[in-house]
């Protein structure tokens, strides 16, 4: 199938001044402009896929910026205006005192055909998400499934438009969306409330929504799926693991909790006690991670996929991209490694340690971990008879007698964080030249639990290592269900979790 794009590029280079433009009205690669920047001070650029070039010597003036925004429709509480009719979207950066200093004029394109790739996941019924970074095409593929589904499919289609993003500006909808009817957001945090009239108020078969960013609009959205309607939205973020560790956004894909198994479970599961679960089935029932504008990854079955992540088995999805020809094409992707695998890498540049005097640190921990990653450890009983000194932070603070003598002796120290099994795990596979590939969730989790036993048995408050918000909300909870007490300490990106009695 053959796409067709339409940008209407002259009508947003008709609003910029004549000596800014003037490069890119014959240019060759006009059909690639993302954008054009305009800075008060600074040269105008025109930004591509690939590369910036700048359009013209001359600094952008404030009577530039003026004449710009005389040109476009009115700016929203979000910053965002646009040209009537068209898709542009026109950004503005502003100063403290609310005047504009700054704009990005960004292309608006209608791709016609870019549906095509997912069009059978569209046919089902089923909610869909659209995942992918900022530019990559999730907006223009969602206006394609809009217009398909409304009038191809014959769907009651109603698009939640915030910033007229999606169906352009003006009271009249760009032609993009077909017969789609277009419900526009006064302010960008309105968006949710929107949502629900949308369903309340229009009886849709189908909503569409851009940009799903707010713990509201995720709540919206669930509420939206569970009355029967299909859902087509889109979100930040590169794969599925990004919303899976995003506390605002994880919902849509099911939400995660830790959970403590009993004993005998924890051995038939052969995985530590405290582990990581999907709290609820997702608001999606599929993803598409949009790669590039021409191709995706699919995963069918987000509840399986989100299970699996969450268990470090391997992930299939299918691939698929338009091939010269405009035909879709498709194939199995292969799955990556195992998260819980550990593998051996090339050599280290210096051998691993042959006698490893440990100070501070629990012996048979040492030993317990070098049998899982299969090393052959060799912990000697005094630092004359060792060629590396492992000592963990709180006693290298301390500054004992004992890093003196290495020091004098040239025995190399390495300072261990905690003294905790994953940490002992990190250090191990460092020496040695493993590579590890451990979930970080899993292994927080396992650090706060051996943390948790270390406070019971009278160790007094330990401090965790630093994780993300949503990790560390993760602990706090776990640390509650043991009675225990915990705080979180230190800035981003250093904060961390700290458990006492």
């Amino acid at each position: 199938m053959k796409r067709l794009i339409t940008d209407d590029l002259n009508v947003l280079l008709g609003v910029l001044p004549a000596y800014i433009t003037r490069p890119l009205w014959n240019s060759d690669e006009r059909n690639e402009l993302l954008e054009v920047v305009l800075d008060l001070g600074r040269q105008p650029e025109a930004r591509y896929t690939d590369k910036q070039v700048a359009l013209n010597p001359s600094e952008i003036t404030q009577e530039d910026i003026d004449y710009v925004v005389a040109r476009v429709g009115k700016f929203g509480e979000d910053n965002r205006a646009g040209i009537e009719r068209t898709l542009h979207r026109i950004s503005a950066i502003r100063n403290r005192t609310g005047r504009i200093i700054g704009l990005s004029c960004r292309v608006g394109r209608a791709v016609f055909g870019n549906a095509e790739m997912i069009r059978d996941l569209v046919e089902s019924g089923q909610s869909i998400m659209l995942l992918g970074r900022p530019g990559v095409g999730k907006t223009t593929m969602l206006r394609e499934v809009a217009r398909v589904m409304a009038d191809e499919m014959g769907k009651r289609v109603v698009i939640v438009d915030t910033s007229n993003e999606i169906a352009g500006d003006g009271d009249i909808p760009h032609p993009a969306i077909g017969r789609a009817r277009r419900m526009q957001v006064a302010r960008p945090s309105m968006q949710h409330a929107v949502m629900i009239e949308a369903v309340e108020n229009h009886m849709p078969e189908v909503i569409i929504i851009d940009e799903i960013g707010t713990e509201l609009e995720a709540t919206a959205a669930r509420t939206i799926a569970e009355r029967g309607v299909q859902l087509i939205g889109t979100a930040h973020g590169n794969e599925l693991e990004n919303l899976i560790m995003n506390p605002t956004l994880s919902d849509l894909v099911g939400g995660i909790q830790t959970v403590t198994l009993g004993d005998d479970e924890a051995r038939r599961r052969r995985t530590q006690k405290s582990i990581l679960e999907r709290k609820a089935p997702p608001t999606f029932d599929m993803l598409v991670e949009i790669l590039e504008w021409d191709r995706v990854a699919i995963h069918p079955d987000v509840a399986s996929t989100v299970d699996a992540i969450l268990r470090g088995r391997e992930l299939h999805t299918e691939e698929r991209w338009f091939d010269e020809d405009g035909e879709v094409k498709s194939k199995e992707a292969a799955p990556p490694v195992p998260a819980k695998s550990a593998t051996v890498s090339e050599p280290p540049e210096e051998s691993p340690p042959k006698g490893i005097y440990p100070f501070g640190i629990d012996r048979s921990r040492l030993e317990k971990v070098a049998r899982k990653m299969q090393i052959s450890l060799n912990l000697v009983e005094s630092l004359n008879a060792a060629d590396l000194l492992m000592i963990t932070k709180n006693h290298y603070r301390k500054n004992p007698q004992i890093l003196e003598t290495a020091e004098a002796s040239k025995i190399p120290i390495y300072v261990l964080r905690s003294n905790t099994l994953s940490q002992i795990e990190h250090s191990l596979a460092d020496l040695y030249g493993l590579q590890e590939s451990n979930d970080p969730a899993e292994e927080a989790l396992q650090e706060v639990e051996e943390a948790i036993n270390a406070v019971k048995g009278g160790e007094g408050a330990i401090e965790l290592g630093p994780q993300n918000s949503f990790i560390r909300r993760l602990q706090h909870e776990m640390i509650a269900k043991y009675d225990l007490h915990s705080e979180s300490a230190g800035k981003e990106p250093g904060r961390r979790v700290k458990v006492f009695e």
